[in-house]
Order: C-alpha cells, then sequence, then structure tokens
C-alpha cells in the first residue's frame, strides 16, 4: 500500500514524520522513501538524542537533497550539554537542504550556524533552550527573515546580553504573533526593544521566575511607546487570574502577560497603559481578598464602559453595587454586568436588583443586561432572579463552562 500511495503522489509535496525510536530498526522505511525523497515538503524527525544519533540511524535519508523541503521540525529528546560547541566543517548534512525554508520548529536540537543562513522563514519556533544565545547573532538572523509571521521563542541570551539601544530595529512589517518566555526579564525588554512591531500584531510574554521585586515594566520594551502606539485606544481588558496575568486589545493589536502570581498588583498594569477608551473588562480576581473594594476603584477611571465581567471572585462585590448607585455617575454607558462563579446567592441577587434599581430611579440610567452564570450547581433561586428581572430588561441566568458572547 504504501509504495502505491507514494507512486500515485505524483508531484505533490510529502509530508514525513519520523519517530526515530519507532523505525530505527525496520531498513523498509528508507528503502520506501529514498525513491521520492526530492518530493518532501514537511519534515519533522522526533523521538531521538542528538542529531548524530539520526544520521547514524537514517544515513540514507540525510544523503539525498530535498529541494522542495519548505518545513522542518526537530524534537530532540534533551537539549546538547552546557558548553556544546558547533563545528561549522562537521554541520550535519540535513542543513545542507534548508536554504528555503518556510517554517523552522526546534525543540532543544542544536542551533547549528548553518541556520542562520535561512533567509526565507515566515515560522519559527524554538522551545525548551536553557543554553543561551547570543543576542546579536540572533537579532541578525531576525533581520535577515524579514517576512517571519510567527515567532514562539523559549530561549535566553548570553550573560554579556546587556541593554543597549541598537542603531536600526529589526522591521517584521509581517508579523502576526510574537510569544517570548523568558527567565530574565532583560531578555524581554532587549527582544522587544529591537523589534519594530506592526499594527495588528498579538505579543505575549511569560515570564517563569520567581522574582520577589520584579517590576512589570522591567519586562517590557525601553521606551514603552512601541506597544502603547500599537495599542492605542486599548478597549478591551482582562485579567487571568488562573496564569496570573492580563491581556489588552486595542487597533488590532494584543498584548499579553503571564507572570508569578507576586508580581506588581494590577494597580501597575493600569498606570503603564492608557485605560479611558476601555469599553469592556473582563477581571479573574479569585485572589485579591479586596476585590469588590478594587473594583469599585477601577470603574471609576473606565468612562466609556459598557461590559463588565467578573469572574471567580472569592466573594460576591456588594461594593461596586454601592459605586453604581453613587453620583455622579460612574460608568454612564455601562450596559451588560456578568458574573461567572461568584458566589450570586439569593441575597447578592436581591442586593443586585436593588442597586440596579437605585441607578435607575436615582441617575436615570441604566444597565440592560445582567449574565449570571456558574459551573458549579450554584445558583440563585427562582424568586430572587424574578425580582431581578424587574430592574433589569435583559437576565441570563445559566449553568455552563464559560460567560456567553456579552457584545
Amino acid at each position: 500500500m504504501v509504495p502505491l500511495c507514494l507512486e500515485r503522489s505524483g508531484a505533490v509535496p510529502l509530508t514525513v514524520d519520523i519517530t526515530v525510536s519507532d523505525i530505527k530498526n525496520d531498513g523498509n522505511f528508507l528503502e520506501l522513501l529514498i525513491p521520492h525523497i526530492s518530493k518532501v515538503g514537511r519534515l519533522r524527525i522526533a523521538g531521538y538524542s542528538s542529531i548524530e544519533a539520526v544520521e547514524n540511524n537514517l544515513s540514507g535519508l540525510f544523503a539525498s537533497k530535498m529541494p522542495s523541503l519548505s518545513s522542518l521540525e526537530l524534537q530532540q529528546d534533551a537539549e546538547p550539554a552546557s558548553g556544546f560547541t558547533f563545528n561549522k566543517v562537521t554541520t550535519p548534512p540535513i542543513f545542507q537542504n534548508v536554504s528555503k525554508l518556510k517554517s523552522l520548529r526546534l525543540t532543544r536540537a542544536p542551533i547549528y550556524p548553518a541556520l542562520f543562513n535561512i533567509t526565507s522563514l515566515k515560522e519559527l519556533k524554538l522551545l525548551g533552550y536553557a543554553n543561551p544565545l547570543d543576542f546579536e547573532t540572533f537579532i541578525q538572523f531576525l533581520r535577515s527573515n524579514l517576512s517571519l509571521e510567527s515567532a514562539v521563542l523559549e530561549i535566553q541570551f548570553g550573560a554579556d546580553s546587556v541593554e543597549v539601544e541598537l542603531a536600526r530595529k529589526v522591521s517584521l512589517s509581517r508579523l502576526q504573533h510574537l510569544s517570548i518566555s523568558c527567565s530574565k526579564e532583560i531578555d524581554s525588554r532587549r527582544l522587544l526593544s529591537s523589534i519594530s512591531l506592526p499594527r495588528g500584531v498579538n505579543i505575549e510574554v511569560t515570564f517563569d521566575r520567581l522574582t520577589p521585586k520584579l517590576l512589570i515594566d522591567s519586562l517590557l520594551p525601553s521606551p514603552l511607546t512601541p506597544i502603547h502606539d500599537l495599542l492605542t485606544p486599548i478597549t478591551i481588558l482582562k485579567t487571568r487570574d488562573e496564569s496570573h496575568g492580563f491581556q489588552v486589545f486595542g487597533n488590532g493589536s494584543s498584548f499579553t502577560l503571564n507572570c508569578p502570581s507576586h508580581l506588581v498588583g494590577l494597580g501597575a498594569v493600569f498606570e503603564l497603559f492608557p485605560i479611558a477608551a476601555v469599553r469592556e473588562i473582563h477581571l479573574g480576581i479569585r485572589r485579591f481578598a479586596f476585590c469588590g473594594e478594587y473594583i469599585s476603584y477601577l470603574i471609576e477611571f473606565l468612562p466609556v464602559l459598557e461590559t463588565l465581567a467578573i469572574y471567580r471572585a472569592a466573594a460576591f462585590p456588594f461594593e461596586l453595587l454601592l459605586t453604581l448607585t453613587e453620583e455622579p455617575v460612574v460608568c454612564p454607558v455601562l450596559k451588560t454586568i456578568a458574573f461567572f462563579d461568584c458566589g450570586t446567592s439569593s441575597n447578592a441577587t436581591k442586593k443586585l436588583a436593588e442597586a440596579l434599581t437605585r441607578r435607575r430611579d436615582l441617575t436615570a440610567v441604566r444597565v440592560y443586561r445582567v449574565v449570571i452564570v456558574s459551573s458549579n450547581g450554584a445558583m440563585p433561586d427562582r424568586a430572587s432572579v424574578q425580582r431581578l428581572r424587574k430592574s433589569v430588561p435583559c437576565v441570563d441566568v445559566r449553568m455552563d463552562e464559560t460567560l456567553p458572547d456579552l457584545s
């Protein structure tokens, strides 16, 4: 069946997925594949200890040229030992076929110098690197691949990587997604400071080291202006309690930060990013004991807020209800309030109805929709829901795993 399928594939580029431990003792595999090797367009090799070991087990494969190769993925079981050095003379033959690569995905595989000769990448993924890379070499590599559309980087740079502004930033005008995972804040800061990012890009920074005195802005580019320009005006803000991070959207771009839970509180986020134009805010605040007071303080700075969603609050934020009934009116265009797993007991629902009625009667400003969703069975009783429906035109109470569309 395999020879028949290969023969009938004609000139169609082949996708070859190899797990070395599964086929290293199967001589028939290479015998079947080698006659069609020139048609390989996508190659993935996983389950091996080193490139050299792959060469020994699949020597026939590497001895053949792959002129159609556009995607290469290598998943090595372990990263080379610290101090690993490259020998340009003995670069593995597989890297002689990479000049036209559009996609390069490496997991713990050595980044041989030959790879830095690639100039046609659209996708780059480097994962699991504990050994540092040279910062200037890597930036030059990016500068040679200006068609890059997606980059996922789990890397770190050498100790000599100091914060020195480049004379010319790398302009990646087609970049749509940039993900950086680092253990040193200077690595994220330098990389973001060195790239001219286009409008519409999605940026994600993950920081996994426990650094008690770490400040959010130490992870961001210096100056912060490039990200301000991308996001202004910010229209959506989401905090993510499960990952201890936040996400802001604006101007077609987004910025996501995942970080340790003890990182500077969310108040610092609102000092870094202009939020006066936020129309929608999602707050995951399970770990904030002062959640009600915190939300009440926050919404005073959101004059055009239309949607407020609160996730998994440890206690129902009654302070929020009081704030909404005060004059001058807070959030005068607020239309929707949503609660997900927030302990919306019958008593809480009753007080919510009273507060929204008071807001309508005293300020002539009305909330039009309340959404209450529970994933754990804690639902308000029918009488309190009926009372709420007298205060709000649309009330949506349901059991579900997530909130519905709030737009």
